[in-house]
């Protein structure tokens, strides 16, 4: 891309790109001991610049951070490409050097790269362009368009376009583009610095049909997304990950359309934050990974009610949070319409060491679910799992108060809060017999043994092993045994197995973790590679 050799009229506030770096230009002008025009930028990575916008005790500019900011010489900065100069560079501009894909690699046709030839070249360029539905120009430098009125005569049949890591500095650049694609559907305007508007709903006739939109890394605000809502009418699904989001507020008048919610890796002020979005109507997948949650609540209902929060919602994600209770899955069993829960990397299963342990109980605790971790519930699981955890809270029961005489059986509050379903199990099952409550005593070393069977997939020649390990034995352990055993590095090793239970090859790599941990049975095979 060409290098900026002159000053934008408008510089201050347009976006520039300086080697591998990107930033917002604050000030244009000479600065002190030196006669020639500089650029101060405040940098989008703090560790590019060197300090605040104060340069030998003069304050130039503002920046966020106290080294976000330095100044550089205009020629050094790129002030972006034309959109549709971008799109052509990628998609192919000159017939001889043929199309290419959106990752820059030549399209093929029986082995051979389609190319443009002949007098008829403007004829097939142009068919060539009206067949894009589907476009990408990430990190290509795009700030603007310079022919607005071309992008519906070029490039008018786009679906899916994906602007992220450019140079827009605000809304209004990317509705000059988007306005003229009237089928658009999906728009990813991730990792840019956009410019909010004082009035977005004069744009929302440039997003009339938009569907899907990421904005990623962005640095948003809740509230900057509630703002810029208008302009987004028919909106479904909002992809808002790794923003700035920690305090929520019930959209009004906006948002109302939202089928999915990503809200991952932002860093929520706490689960009485979700209370505010509970009521969006069509709302059937919110994904809340890595947002720092300890528990959820739903305080509208009682233990064994419904709750009136996320009446449509089938999906949750609450994976690598805090979660260290159970009282979190107790909960999640008063929402309505639960299928599918992500669950995993939570406090909780280093609690119980045990991630099979947790899956079963989480699945006894959630009757709806259908699905756990991506992994489908089997009937014989689901039943298996409710069977064990009506005996291993049978003593627990009677203790509180249950009874098998129907009109004695009064649990005290506080086990129905702890185990909400567990009257629906015995209704299910039965009153469990004295002989299945009976405390399951401490097994001996050899009880534990896992009998494997090793087996190199790659390598052929290699004979199947069988070994008896414990199932507290780390993957790190593991990868030395079988150092030893085959004579390969251990550092080059990749373990997976396959359960002898479910055709499902599963990876193995966390060296810390232990065999139970990946739910590790006798007769499952540990397959090894290098």
């Amino acid at each position: 891309m060409m290098q900026s050799d002159s000053v934008p009229s408008d510089a201050v506030g347009r976006r520039i790109a300086c080697r591998d770096e990107c930033g917002t230009v604050r000030f244009v002008g000479k600065v002190t001991s030196a006669p020639e025009i500089w650029l101060g930028v405040e940098w989008d990575n703090p560790e590019r610049g060197k300090h605040n916008g104060t340069h030998e005790g003069v304050h130039y500019f503002q920046c966020s951070h106290p080294t976000g900011g330095s100044f550089i010489r205009p020629q050094k900065a790129n002030f972006g490409v034309d959109f549709l100069l971008a799109l052509k560079d990628r998609y192919g501009q000159e017939g001889n050097q043929g199309i290419q894909d959106c990752r820059g690699n030549p399209l093929r046709w029986c082995q051979k790269p389609i190319e443009f030839l002949g007098s008829r070249d403007a004829e097939v360029k142009q068919r060539w362009f009206d067949a894009l539905l589907v476009v990408s120009v990430r990190e290509c430098h795009v700030s603007h368009v310079i022919e607005e009125d071309q992008i519906s005569n070029v490039c008018p049949n786009i679906v899916e376009l994906d602007l992220s890591k450019n140079l827009f500095a605000s809304w209004e650049n990317v509705a000059q583009i988007t306005r003229h694609l009237r089928n658009l559907e999906h728009l990813d305007l991730s990792q840019n610095k956009l410019l909010l508007l004082s009035n977005p709903v004069s744009l929302s006739d440039a997003f009339a049909n938009l569907k899907a939109l990421a904005i990623q890394y962005n640095g948003l605000t809740w509230a900057q997304v509630l703002e810029c809502a208008p302009m987004w009418p028919v909106l479904e699904r909002a992809h808002l990950a790794s923003n700035a989001i920690s305090v929520l507020e019930r959209p009004v008048g906006v948002l109302q359309n939202l089928i999915l919610l990503d809200l991952s890796s932002n860093l929520l002020a706490g689960a009485d934050q979700l209370v505010h979005i509970a009521y969006l109507p069509r709302l059937e997948q919110l994904i809340l990974s890595n947002t720092g949650l300890t528990s959820l609540y739903f305080e509208d209902i009682q233990p064994d009610g419904k709750t009136a929060m996320f009446p449509k919602l089938t999906f949750l994600a609450i994976d690598k949070n805090r979660i260290s209770e159970f009282s979190t899955v107790n909960e999640l069993n008063k929402l309505q319409n639960l299928e599918q829960l992500k669950f995993n990397d939570n406090a909780i299963v280093e609690c119980e060491k045990n991630a099979k342990t947790v899956r079963q109980l989480i699945i006894a605790k959630l009757g709806g679910l259908k699905v756990l971790n991506r992994t489908e519930i089997s009937t014989d699981e689901r039943k298996g799992a409710e069977l064990d955890y009506r005996k291993k809270f049978g003593k627990d029961w009677l203790k509180a108060g249950g009874s098998r005489d129907p009109a004695n059986n009064t649990p005290d509050k506080e086990f129905c809060a702890e185990h909400p379903r567990y009257q629906v199990l015995l209704e299910m099952y039965g009153v469990p017999e004295e002989a299945e409550m009976e405390q399951q005593k401490l097994f001996a070393l050899k009880d534990q043994l896992l009998v494997l069977s090793i087996k190199c997939p790659d390598n052929p020649d290699q004979k199947l092993l069988e070994k008896k390990l414990p199932e507290s034995m780390t993957i790190q352990k593991v990868r030395g045994l079988l150092h030893r055993l085959l004579r390969v590095p251990d550092a080059e090793l990749k373990l997976t197995y396959v359960s002898s239970k479910m055709d499902m090859e599963i990876d193995m790599d966390n060296d810390l973790k232990s065999l139970s941990y990946y739910s590790v049975e006798s007769g499952d095979c540990i397959l090894v590679r290098w």
